[in-house]
């Protein structure tokens, strides 16, 4: 599965992926709104993809991990993650890590964009969801950009290496993206 944009491809992650996503989570400006924590070694980074390698291989998938690349240079730049709820609730959650040398481009925007895309148009999706660092400006930042509201704050729920951080919920609804993209 592939989603295609101006500027980007992006696809399921692989095995082969293995290294970029350990240099990703390696770099400490990612990890400073990220709960998952610095891995120790690549056979850290290798044991959290395992699963999300079986999730994405799934005959339903609920837990999609994405590899985001630059079209023209097939240069991996992040990751985008789309979490389904039961199927009654019709709704998923969103999340995203980009390569600091990609922030502030509008890649992530531009990722997240075609991922509510797909969730709404072809998993028919009721509301997408979101949480962010309260500290998080550039996140909060895509979030706002794609339409998402920020509905609530949750008291320091975020276990970070600076400390406890509040939370920004947001969510978009199908009706509201049909209003946007009118």
């Amino acid at each position: 599965m592939k989603l295609t944009t101006a500027n980007l491809q992006i696809r399921l992650i692989s095995p082969l992926d293995i290294e970029s996503i350990h240099q990703l989570h390696s770099i400490p400006e990612v990890d400073q709104f990220n709960t998952l924590g610095i891995p120790a070694d690549l056979q850290e980074t290798t044991q959290l993809i395992e699963f999300w390698l079986l999730a994405n291989n799934q005959k339903e998938i609920t837990n999609y991990t994405f590899a985001i690349e630059l079209t023209d240079s097939k240069t991996f730049i992040g990751l985008l993650g789309l979490k389904l709820w039961p199927k009654k609730n019709s709704r998923a959650e969103v999340w995203y890590k980009l390569h600091p040398n990609h922030w502030r481009k509008g890649y992530a925007t531009e990722a997240l964009n075609a991922l509510l895309d797909y969730g709404f148009n072809h998993l028919q999706l009721h509301r997408i969801q979101a949480g962010c660092a309260v500290d998080n400006i550039g996140s909060i930042k895509v979030l706002e950009k794609v339409g998402m509201l920020r509905e609530g704050r949750c008291r320091q729920v975020l276990p970070l290496k600076s400390g406890w951080s509040d939370n920004y919920e947001y969510a978009i609804l199908e009706s509201d993206y049909e209003v946007l993209k009118r």
